[in-house]
């Protein structure tokens, strides 16, 4: 199969979800890599190539709930610019015991559906100052070329009883979107590494979809008292899995930071930088969204929150691989969070 007939079947498996013309927007100046196509071929959906087009429908849906990030994207590509995805990143609830809801807890609602498709946990970060662990999941045969998912866990078990009592009413409610005959498409996968078109076909949207907001609307009073201790546990309450933000690879994020200063992009003040001296991270702040709440009465209220934003990352070369650095920095993790706290 040539690369322009892989580069359609990709086309054919993202459409599923995002239809004709979106797919084409959501795949003009996307860098990807040769290697994705080596064996493609409707017969034989991999693994890789599925990882890759849930990437793309995540990026496209944030761009929908982000105005800023939409705009950038846009106007880059009007200018003919590409772009590269690096990572997304999702927030989950880690009860002490048990899942969230009839989600299972924590990663592990979302690592049922990343290892199927090639991924497993490369490092864990602890972000004590937040009482969360963050997850780094990087695809084993493509680790450069297919985003990885920076999934983190915020541990309900680390705050108080009425803390947790709030956690329990909101997030107990959580359903599962995976259902049975998901489960086992994913079995299938995880056991040979492809699909059919047709299976990857059906698999998408299900798995897509489980990066939404499974539990009810939160009640005001209980989104108040989480806010009150966790910033991100407020931000879950309201968002879910959906992604908390999607980040573009850029060869220069300082250049690229003082460029989005001079066009007037809410960008946060400073580029963080990891212990490594490797890794390097700025982001616009989060848009305000409207979302809904359930008063005293019961009456469904929209209140203005803090939604998704888009995030800048430069990978250096780590001298002793002679390859990208594809860590993350519990540090810069700390200080990117802090967008949604100051939206809010």
């Amino acid at each position: 199969m040539t690369i322009q007939d892989g580069r359609a079947l990709l086309a054919a498996l993202v459409g599923t979800v995002l239809g004709k013309d979106r797919t084409a927007g959501a795949m003009t100046g996307l860098a990807l890599a040769d290697s994705l196509f080596t064996d493609a071929a409707p017969e034989r959906v991999e693994g890789g190539m599925i990882a890759m087009a849930l990437n793309i429908v995540l990026f496209a849906e944030l761009l929908d709930r982000v105005p800023t990030a939409r705009r950038w994207v846009m106007a880059e590509r009007a200018a003919g610019r590409g772009r590269t995805l690096d990572h997304g990143a999702v927030r989950t609830i880690r009860f002490p015991a048990g899942g969230t809801g009839a989600l299972p807890g924590g990663a592990d609602a979302f690592a049922r559906i990343l290892r199927p498709l090639g991924y497993r946990v490369a490092e864990s970060y602890p972000l004590p100052r937040l009482h969360m662990t963050g997850h780094a999941f990087r695809h084993q045969s493509l680790p450069a070329e297919v985003p990885q998912f920076f999934v983190s866990e915020l541990h309900v078990a680390q705050f108080d009883a009425e803390f947790g009592e709030s956690a329990a009413r909101l997030f107990g409610t959580s359903r599962d979107p995976i259902d049975p005959a998901t489960q086992a498409v994913l079995a299938l996968l995880e056991r040979r590494g492809w699909l059919s078109l047709a299976q990857a076909q059906g698999l998408l949207p299900v798995i897509a979809a489980a990066f939404s907001r499974s539990h009810d609307l939160p009640a005001l009073a209980d989104y108040a008292l989480l806010k009150s201790r966790s910033a991100e546990a407020a931000w879950i309450a309201t968002e879910g899995n959906a992604f908390n933000h999607a980040t573009e690879r850029v060869s220069d994020v300082d250049a690229v930071a003082r460029r989005l200063r001079q066009l007037d992009y809410p960008v946060k003040a400073a580029v963080e930088h990891s212990a490594s001296g490797r890794v390097h991270q700025t982001a616009f702040r989060a848009d305000p969204v409207l979302r809904g709440f359930r008063d005293h009465d019961g009456a469904v209220v929209d209140r203005e929150v803090p939604g998704s934003f888009y995030e800048f990352i430069t990978r250096d070369i780590d001298p002793a691989t002679g390859r990208i650095d594809l860590a993350f920095d519990s540090g810069n993790a700390t200080g990117i969070f802090a967008v949604t706290r100051a939206a809010a």
